[in-house]
């Protein structure tokens, strides 16, 4: 099994290009993160050309995080600055060479005109992602964490990417939210495949290493792979403390 950091959680203390090799030394296969716009662009584009590691997803902006924003594209009335955070998502992950952009939906509590508004987003994105090869990933967020997410199931993610019908429309099937809001996983996985672009991971219910909880993903994962799925699993977990001293079990499952 292949694995991908994200940078969103693991090696944060380094500025973003330092994160990226330390992945490498670390032995992931990938990277992924979450917000990179602070940091030029070429910086991360040679970072990843040393460690030769590819970049794998990336978020559009969350909007304004002081004011509770969590993602902008299902908020109505906010349809020019979702659509600038596409295109900027768009330009950097051209730039570095990264195959899709997780357009974050928002905390819009089901609000009058929110489902139209994130999926005439979702429209405009894949539009503009399939003239540069790029996937447009979203992404169910459990209500526990993110209460009044706009996205908050994957039942209801499969609605919008059988209604949109785009090729480059794709889920990301993150396992800790998905164990969070029915469990199993496995049975979930296998109906949703061809509709999956990313999977990522974490203890539950800590969002911790990935190790230890209630969920066997040694098992799980070398299950998806037997299903098929050769891509990187995306480790988004917080470490509990020090993250080397963490990092046992990827050294324990590459093998696997």
């Amino acid at each position: 099994m292949r694995f991908s950091a994200n940078l969103g959680f693991l090696f944060t203390d380094p500025a973003l290009p330092d994160a990226i090799r330390a992945a490498a030394r670390a032995g992931f296969n990938a990277v992924e993160c979450h917000f990179p716009y602070a940091v030029p662009v070429a910086e991360v584009a040679a970072a990843l050309a040393e460690t030769g590691l590819p970049m794998l997803s990336l978020n559009t902006s969350p909007g304004d995080r002081a004011r509770g924003e969590f993602g902008l594209a299902a908020l109505p009335g906010r349809e020019p600055q979702a659509r600038a955070g596409i295109a900027q998502a768009l330009d950097y992950a051209a730039a570095t060479g990264t195959g899709a952009v997780h357009v974050m939906a928002g905390i819009s509590h089901g609000a009058a005109g929110a489902e139209a508004a994130f999926r005439a987003n979702l429209a405009h994105a894949c539009d503009l992602a399939a003239a540069r090869g790029i996937t447009i990933l979203i992404e169910p967020l459990n209500p526990r964490d993110v209460p009044g997410y706009h996205l908050a199931s994957l039942d209801h993610a499969l609605r919008i990417v059988a209604a949109l019908d785009r090729p480059n429309l794709k889920i990301l099937f993150d396992c800790y939210h998905m164990q969070i809001t029915g469990g199993d996983l496995l049975t979930r996985f296998r109906a949703a495949r061809d509709r999956i672009g990313h999977i990522q991971f974490a203890g539950v219910p800590d969002r911790a290493e990935p190790d230890r909880g209630e969920v066997d993903f040694r098992w799980l994962l070398s299950e998806f792979a037997a299903e098929g799925w050769t891509r990187p699993f995306g480790a988004e977990y917080r470490p509990r403390g020090d993250i080397a001293a963490g990092l046992g079990w990827l050294s324990d499952w590459r093998g696997g």
